[in-house]
């Protein structure tokens, strides 16, 4: 039986000084949800936006690698494998089309995993493929997700 998760979010622009023009306006938003600490977000810095916010790129890198990394912890639980340390420094390419579009090309994703023991090692590296094939938000985007995965 398939099951539908329904998600609400609201997005305020905090930022309404009026679009007289592209260069005139302020790009800050707050990114709110039922009981979950507010996000300060805006606009990449390229396209007029604070550096010190949250903006939906960066959001987007994040969410890939949060989903790839709480997807693998619940393979590796499953298959006997014991994580005991993770950290996944992403990065993803965004290029714009030359007009006023573009798209994201790929993410890399390369977690650090440490395992409780060296033999896990083999199969906890497989298992970032397992990982990958059930992330919601991997099989929801329409780009290359890669990984570059190291365990210890």
């Amino acid at each position: 039986m398939s099951r539908e998760h329904h998600y609400e979010v609201t997005v305020r622009w905090t930022g309404d000084t009026g679009t007289t023009s592209y260069r005139g306006y302020a790009r800050d938003h707050d990114v709110e949800a039922a009981g979950k600490p507010t996000l300060a977000a805006t606009a990449d810095p390229a396209f007029l936006g604070a550096a010190d916010r949250w903006n939906p790129e960066d959001l987007l890198v994040a969410s890939l690698s949060q989903c790839h990394m709480l997807t693998y912890l619940s393979v590796c639980a499953r298959s006997g494998v014991v994580v005991t340390g993770y950290v996944d420094n992403a990065s993803g390419v965004m290029q714009e089309d030359g007009g006023h579009g573009g798209r994201f090309r790929e993410v890399v994703l390369r977690p650090e995993v440490t395992v409780a023991e060296e033999g896990m090692r083999e199969k906890a590296t497989a298992l970032h493929r397992d990982a990958h094939e059930q992330c919601f938000i991997a099989n929801s985007v329409h780009f290359p997700v890669r990984h570059v995965p190291v365990v210890r």
